[in-house]
């Protein structure tokens, strides 16, 4: 039989969550072999594992030193490639497995949330000539003294979208818990539809707007270096949805999906001085601490006090605080308010590029059900609104319907 290209899968961490799963992932890896296939499997800890991991670790201390949560964290991955190499081994599959540091996985030196910077093929390209599949750990990498690196959670995504632009595989094939990549998420919109093709532009919004199927930094990956995605079940054999350049897209929707983002609080700075370089300083020390900021308006009164406000992941609430305060303590101006009780809904599509009135009927559908905007930010393929937490869900699924995005009712 001629070979096949290298194929590059991906299994979360429900798809090898018991030693059950692990077989069933065996199983399903023997038949692409059986078709010729030389695969490179990258998967996740099992199931919660991660979840136990920082458990004991903040048994230990309130503050675990970052390297050292990496060094802890990674151990989850190496359990699941030596279990998966050994269910392969037991059904006559031959399969090696390596850790990140194993096969050279490069990366810079920021622990916790490290950024891939280099893979080293000749190892994995070596081992294929004795082993049709070889089990890579995800989510980790090494910098360049060799400590271990995580990726931040949901990295071993980005793992083997970058796996699969070194090797130059054919696809790279996302197993998780879902069948595919839907409107909106199917648990809070009953009628969102699976799609079966979306651009890499309108995932990596998505996946930045909280849409949990993909990691963005794998997407923007995918998009660099033009790695076809199929996010597909590991728990049945259908066709999941294809992410591909928007060139391939055979039908361009209005909006693709919409999304709701929980997890953010509102920072506002007033009584901030109406001079250049104020808001430099203040986002440059953000930065430093590594905080990304998402939504940002300005605003400016008639006693030229700027009133500056942008949204930050909850887990950053605190540093962020902390930071302000040292900024406005050195500013000798300033006040500082947060509000958690915050959410953001966000249409995207790439068909809004070439149509008007998008962001009027969004904003209409909510105004008539007495939805206050509070913040709003929009891109050529996005519109993002702040509204109360308590609206989220009832907004998610007017924006979807009103975009005739509900599929229908069978």
């Amino acid at each position: 039989m001629s070979q096949l290209p290298i194929l590059v899968q991906k299994y979360g961490g429900t798809s090898v969550g018991s030693t059950d799963r692990i077989k069933a992932v065996a199983e399903r890896i023997a038949s692409y072999v059986r078709n010729g296939h030389k695969l490179v499997v990258v998967v996740s800890a099992m199931g919660k594992t991660t979840d136990e991991l920082v458990r004991l670790a903040y048994e230990i201390t309130a503050h675990p030193h970052k390297r050292e949560m990496d060094m802890l964290l990674s151990t989850g991955e190496q359990v699941s490639i030596a279990l998966l190499a050994m269910a392969l081994h037991e059904i006559g599959v031959s399969a090696v497995s390596f850790t990140a540091a194993q096969v050279h996985i490069k990366t810079d030196q920021n622990f916790s949330n490290a950024r891939i910077e280099k893979i080293e093929t000749d190892r994995l390209l070596k081992a294929f000539q004795s082993y049709d599949v070889c089990i890579v750990a995800g989510f980790q990498g090494v910098d360049a003294d060799w400590n271990i690196t995580t990726l931040g959670r949901g990295g071993s995504d980005t793992s083997a979208v970058a796996l699969a632009a070194a090797l130059k595989a054919s696809e790279c094939e996302i197993f998780t818990d879902v069948d595919g990549v839907y409107t909106a998420d199917p648990n809070k919109v009953p009628r969102a539809r699976k799609l079966d093709q979306i651009a890499y532009d309108e995932m990596l919004e998505l996946a930045s707007l909280g849409a949990g199927v993909l990691h963005s930094r794998a997407v923007e990956f995918a998009k660099k270096y033009n790695v076809r995605i199929h996010v597909r079940s590991s728990f049945n054999f259908t066709k999941g949805t294809q992410v591909v350049p928007e060139e391939e897209i055979m039908e361009k929707l209005l909006v693709t999906g919409v999304t709701l983002k929980n997890d953010e609080a509102r920072v506002s700075v007033q009584e901030v001085p109406d001079r250049p370089g104020i808001a430099a300083e203040l986002f440059t020390a953000l930065a430093e601490k590594n905080i990304n900021v998402d939504i940002i308006v300005q605003s400016t009164g008639q006693d030229k006090k700027n009133t500056i406000s942008f949204t930050v992941p909850m887990g950053d609430v605190q540093t962020a605080q902390e930071v302000i305060e040292n900024v406005i303590q050195k500013w000798e101006a300033g006040t500082l308010s947060i509000d958690t009780e915050i959410a953001v809904v966000s249409a995207v599509g790439v068909g809004m590029k070439s149509h008007s009135g998008i962001a009027a009927k969004m904003f209409q559908v909510l105004a008539d059900h007495g939805i206050n905007i509070e913040m709003i930010t929009t891109s050529e393929i996005k519109i993002s609104c702040v509204i109360a937490k308590k609206h989220g869900e009832e907004a998610l699924r007017l924006i979807h319907s009103i975009f005739d995005l509900d599929a229908p009712q069978g």
